[in-house]
């Protein structure tokens, strides 16, 4: 017995110094600025997100949390930098919806985001806009939905790009309400946008910051949200599930780090990020964007990949859409 309890202290003894060592790391981390890698040029809702997010993160850190911009083929390049970094915690990735799509989408990935990314934290969950140009006699969803059915395959569904979330969202409601339409890629929101405000373009399921002033001007018409609840920002405005029961599609953002990173680090960078979702100013600048803090734990947010991920997996599939 005195054999066994002096092996036991040995162990917990040589045991003492490392957990010290690690607990000793997390406490004096960071000790230099963090790059924060977008998958996006400048300017667009996730390069948003991120500098809203990283100013206030800076300031709690007490070192620079600094946007690197890495756009390119479907945010894939952005995710893969990230992938091949340190796994030391000065590297992280904001997470969207591309990450869930692009496992199906594209044939040949080198790497699967489930597997090498560490889920950190959520930012914030948005709906998209079922948009239409107000040409289109259909005041509703399901005004639109019998229009579509009348008129098969001459009604053109605008997207920012294929296999994009706005992509996406209007596969699903193609899947769920088998209506005919015409997929019509552009190069992101903005080419699709002056095609849908000339009437080229008929319906478009946008991300709602680049869309709300359009609605609110009338030069679109807003059907639904694509949330299961309504959006604050367009409280008004029913959601495509109350038509079609079961259709959810919103934009979800977050932070995610190289799989091997020490869980200290990112439960640290996890409890910042939390604090300053629960800062008013915070919340308000969200919902300016139309969307709600996603605050959660790193499994909950890891558990919202995977869902999703699998979710679009099958939405993918239905559209046949594939890319190298």
């Amino acid at each position: 017995m005195t054999l066994t309890w002096s092996r036991r202290t040995i162990l917990a003894a040589g045991a003492l110094p490392a957990l010290a060592s690690r607990k000793a790391f997390a406490q004096s981390y960071p000790v230099r600025p963090i790059r924060w890698v977008v998958g996006y040029p400048p300017g667009g809702t996730t390069d948003v997100l991120a500098r809203l997010i990283a100013e206030p993160l800076s300031k709690r850190l007490g070192q620079q949390v600094y946007i690197d911009n890495r756009p390119g083929a479907g945010n894939n390049i952005g995710t893969e930098a990230v992938v091949n970094a340190e796994p030391d915690g000065y590297t992280i990735l904001l997470v969207n919806p591309a990450n869930g799509i692009n496992a199906t989408l594209y044939k040949k990935l080198s790497f699967n985001v489930v597997r090498d990314i560490a889920p950190v934290a959520g930012i914030t969950r948005s709906p998209n806009i079922m948009e239409i140009n107000p040409k289109i006699p259909a005041k509703t969803v399901a005004e639109f939905i019998a229009y579509c059915k009348a008129n098969p395959g001459k009604v053109n569904m605008a997207s920012s790009g294929l296999g994009t979330s706005v992509h996406m969202s209007g596969e699903l409601f193609k899947a769920m309400t088998g209506v005919d339409m015409v997929h019509v890629p552009y190069r992101g929101a903005g080419p699709a946008l002056i095609d849908m405000i000339s009437g080229q373009a008929h319906v478009l399921f946008d991300n709602l910051p680049s869309s709300i002033e359009h609605v609110r001007s009338g030069s679109l018409r807003a059907l639904a949200v694509t949330t299961t609840e309504r959006s604050p920002a367009l409280p008004d405005v029913p959601t495509v599930a109350e038509t079609v029961p079961g259709y959810e599609a919103s934009a979800w953002f977050g932070i995610g780090a190289p799989k091997r990173t020490p869980p200290e680090l990112i439960d640290r960078l996890n409890r910042e990020v939390n604090a300053i979702l629960d800062e008013p100013a915070t919340v308000k600048k969200l919902a300016d964007l139309g969307g709600t803090p996603l605050r959660l734990t790193p499994a909950e947010f890891g558990k919202v990949i995977v869902d999703e991920t699998a979710k679009w997996s099958k939405v993918v599939e239905f559209s046949g859409a594939k890319l190298d």
